[in-house]
């Protein structure tokens, strides 16, 4: 006998993925034109998404680097079951953040409330994969071809740079460049839940290179405050 619960097992398959994807959160960016330095670097982010391979000035900047991977490898690991694959997400968040000049844990913090994590993550507006990039920005920058904004290392390029951008239009201002990012500027609701969700990320290396004589020590980095609720 085929009960009512098998019956719907079947339709449950399919509509669950539909009703995940709907909690993406929509990454309302507006169509604007382009500074030729920005269009130039999410022109270049098209040719290729092999995730790059760090090089670094010195073997204390690989070690710390190594140990940042270890410790978000662990917190990942839920979401990211796949070493290999979590290794090539993190390496690529951390090249495109520092490529950009933003802290990798602002990205690891939006990516979270943007698309938790999930590389075909669709928004209800259209908004595609792990940074929620609308896909006119395939059509201004690249080939037409919004399929791309799924693979990795296009999708974070296009991310981190937009978002570079937006900072720099609101001179600093991430808790602005954050609204303009999702679309929803001057409110404080996206803004307050990438801050919160990007302290989850954040990365105090226990292991402090040594200090030169008459240099003080380097203090670790903090996110902003959050803006007013």
């Amino acid at each position: 006998m085929i009960t009512r619960r098998k019956w719907l097992q079947p339709a449950l398959a399919l509509v669950l993925p539909l009703s995940i994807s709907k909690h993406a959160a929509a990454g309302g960016q507006l169509e604007e034109p382009l500074a030729d330095a920005v269009r130039n670097a999410l022109r270049a982010a098209i040719a290729g998404d092999a995730p790059p391979e760090p090089v670094f000035a010195s073997t204390e900047d690989r070690l710390r680097y190594l140990r940042w991977l270890g410790a978000m490898s662990q917190r990942l690991a839920r979401r990211k079951v796949d070493w290999q694959e979590r290794k090539e997400f993190l390496q690529t968040v951390w090249y495109e953040s520092r490529r950009a000049g933003l802290d990798p844990g602002l990205v690891l913090g939006l990516i979270q409330v943007e698309s938790a994590f999930r590389k075909f993550a669709v928004s209800s507006v259209g908004a595609r994969g792990y940074m929620q990039v609308m896909p006119f920005w395939s059509r201004l920058i690249g080939d037409g071809d919004p399929a791309r904004l799924f693979q990795l290392r296009p999708n974070l390029r296009f991310g981190c740079v937009i978002l570079r951008h937006y900072i720099d239009r609101e001179r600093g201002d991430l808790f602005l460049a954050l609204g303009r990012y999702n679309g929803s500027r001057g409110k404080p609701q996206y803004p307050n839940a990438v801050f919160a969700a990007a302290r989850n990320w954040e990365f105090v290396d226990a292991v402090q290179p040594p200090v030169q004589p008459g240099q003080p020590p380097t203090p670790p980095a903090a996110l902003p405050p959050a803006g007013p609720t």
